[in-house]
């Protein structure tokens, strides 16, 4: 278990409460959770899924398994959008928010090693109290269709864009540094360099391809969110709005 700090433990606990008296009204309750790359959705997305699990029954989906295959992706020339509306499957991601309220549905999975949707990782979820949907592809697709209106709660996890850049370095770094004796990782092509060429690299994709992505269309949900959450230096959380 984790440690946190007394503010970040007062929001967590906040944010519990808020789930649990939604999912009260509404089950399955789905409930949205979008902010930047590296922001830290999937490791907040795990620690609510921790604190509520045995009062609820809740499961955690990740919009990365709607992504188009890699292959899909660079035949239209899409192989450096991924994460942009553009690089979904719209379609799939509506379909699972539409089904969950009426009985088991298939999800599809992600791995983060081989960059890709990953068959082995797709899973049932069976109408759970809470549903998690985290990750990217929130802001509207081209038809206009936005899963946001498919929601019944979004949180927001904003940062300071340095921080962001950051964080998404260490991450990156975190990656190459696990390839070292993994050929299949995507990140293995990435051996060659050393570490402070492999931490340019990790911060050239953050400006060229995360950074306008946020800017462009991941934070057009924050005005649109019912909880807004802010990380902060050393992975503080604070509660801006809705708790």
């Amino acid at each position: 278990m984790a440690a946190f700090d007394t503010e970040t433990e007062q929001v967590l606990d906040a944010l519990c409460a808020r789930l649990i008296q939604c999912a009260e009204a509404t089950r399955p309750l789905r409930v949205g959770l979008t902010g930047s790359v590296a922001a830290g959705k999937s490791t907040l997305c795990a620690e609510l899924v921790r604190r509520l699990q045995g009062r609820l029954a809740v499961e955690a989906v990740s919009t990365d398994g709607f992504l188009l295959p890699n292959d899909t992706l660079n035949a239209r020339g899409l192989g450096m959008r991924k994460g942009f509306p553009d690089s979904y499957d719209p379609d799939a991601l509506f379909a699972v928010l539409d089904a969950v309220r009426s009985g088991p549905v298939r999800v599809p999975g992600y791995s983060h090693v081989t960059y890709d949707i990953d068959p082995a990782l797709s899973r049932t979820v069976d109408r759970p109290d809470i549903l998690i949907l985290e990750g990217l592809g929130f802001a509207p697709f081209e038809d206009g269709r936005s899963i946001v209106d498919r929601l019944d709660l979004l949180i927001y996890l904003d940062a300071a864009e340095a921080d962001l850049e950051t964080w998404f370095a260490a991450r990156f770094l975190d990656f190459w540094r696990a390839a070292e004796h993994d050929p299949a990782s995507f990140y293995a092509q990435f051996r060659h360099m050393d570490e402070a060429q492999a931490d340019q690299f990790g911060r050239m994709v953050w400006t060229r391809i995360n950074l306008p992505n946020l800017r462009d269309h991941i934070s057009r949900s924050r005005d649109r969110a019912d909880i807004l959450l802010q990380k902060v230096e050393g992975h503080r959380l604070r509660g801006l709005r809705g708790l």
